[in-house]
């Protein structure tokens, strides 16, 4: 069971929650940055930071189908834009948004950063997730 918590006397987040809580004896997966890099390692949408969140959030769900779970049991996740520009990082929270990552809504960070991984990235996101199913002992 997920319990997603806005804090009384905090500011309403905009579309996310200040905490999840996760009951005990549920499995977690805690998934790596997702990046924009396609099956291949190309990078997908050079200089197009929308487009790069597409191949991210598109990554982060086969990240999720892998282990068991979908966007839906994201509990938390941090998203990292390469930007100073408050618009910028709103176009990709858009992106995030529509996902469905938010429909919990989930917990989560957004950045500006200066620099992530690889050549020309713009945008990463880290996630954790529920996966359903019995607790392995």
């Amino acid at each position: 069971m997920i319990q997603r918590v806005t804090v009384p006397g905090l500011f309403p987040p905009p579309r996310y929650s200040h905490a999840s809580v996760v009951e005990a004896g549920t499995r977690l997966a805690f998934l790596a940055g997702a990046v924009p890099l396609d099956a291949e390692g190309r990078l997908v949408g050079e200089g197009d930071p929308v487009r790069q969140a597409e191949q991210v959030i598109a990554n982060l769900e086969r990240q999720l189908s892998a282990v068991g779970s979908d966007v839906t049991r994201v509990v938390a996740t941090d998203v990292y834009v390469v930007s100073d520009d408050p618009a910028v990082l709103s176009a990709v929270w858009d992106v995030v948004t529509a996902s469905g990552l938010s429909a919990g809504p989930h917990s989560s960070t957004l950045v500006g950063v200066a620099c992530l991984g690889y050549t020309g990235q713009l945008v990463e996101i880290t996630a954790t997730a529920v996966v359903p199913g019995e607790v392995r002992p």
